[in-house]
């Protein structure tokens, strides 16, 4: 058996979250390898930047779910920013939309299948058709609005029944940041799905229930300011009281660990 390629990928610690310093590229390389090699173990993918990370610190617990994720991919332009005062210079940063176009791009070439799990049924209708105009070879098992309640045990092993015996390859939960980390982590013992990846309001930005940034705003640091105009209830926490938190504690890290070095 061939080494995983995720074996060669180096970690910076921010915050105390180790954060696998990963371009696109690797990360479908990674993927193929644990399809190929290890197709019924689960693969827990965590996507995310500032506010996971902020999140775990301020949470063990949480951050203990993070760092026992397979895989922790870089999003957000703070973090491309900390991982490169901190010896990992990032080319770009592994925005979670990114991603799953990408994935999407292969899996129309290698044949593999997807399940996605969260929102509403509505978003998930709307996503289904467009990503079936854009990727006609792209094979959807499934899709999964799960009610906005706690499941109950009954329903909960259903769900994961439906997951497994779909024979999806990839998992694309959107649940929200921490619930969907949370959810990877409680299931992954149980669930056979090589890939779970945890993408945030990634299916509605699919169903283009909110548009994107273009590339260079993004890339620059200003997709922030971009969703605040969008979703102001939504971000505004996040703008304007995380992010300058965030800095002030990830700046503060760089200099003590530079000053220890």
């Amino acid at each position: 058996m061939t080494t995983s390629p995720l074996k060669s990928i180096p970690t910076a610690d921010m915050l105390g979250s180790k954060v696998h310093m990963v371009q696109i590229p690797d990360v479908m390389e990674i993927f193929r390898w644990w399809i190929e090699n290890e197709p019924t173990k689960n693969h827990m993918v965590v996507n995310t930047g500032m506010h996971g990370v902020l999140e775990g610190h301020d949470d063990p617990e949480f951050q203990a779910i993070l760092n026992r994720a397979d895989l922790f991919t870089p999003d957000g332009v703070s973090v491309k920013w900390i991982g490169k005062l901190k010896g990992f210079p990032q080319k770009r940063r592994v925005n979670a939309v990114d991603l799953m176009e990408a994935t999407f791009e292969m899996s129309e070439r290698e044949g593999y299948k997807h399940y996605f799990y969260g929102d509403t049924d509505e978003t998930l209708g709307v996503m289904r058709d467009k990503l079936m105009e854009r990727y006609p070879k792209l094979q959807i098992v499934d899709l999964h609005s799960p009610p906005f309640r706690e499941l109950t045990p009954e329903e909960d092993e259903e769900i994961v029944q439906r997951i497994n015996h779909s024979g999806a390859h990839f998992l694309w939960v959107g649940l929200g940041l921490p619930k969907q980390e949370r959810w990877m982590h409680a299931h992954r013992d149980r669930l056979t799905v090589p890939v779970a990846a945890g993408v945030g309001a990634g299916f509605k930005f699919l169903a283009g229930k909110v548009s994107r940034a273009p590339g260079w705003v993004g890339e620059h640091g200003f997709e922030w300011l971009w969703r605040l105009v969008q979703e102001p209830k939504l971000i505004w926490r996040r703008v304007f009281l995380m992010g300058p938190r965030f800095l002030w504690l990830a700046g503060k890290d760089v200099w003590q660990s530079r000053r220890s070095s």
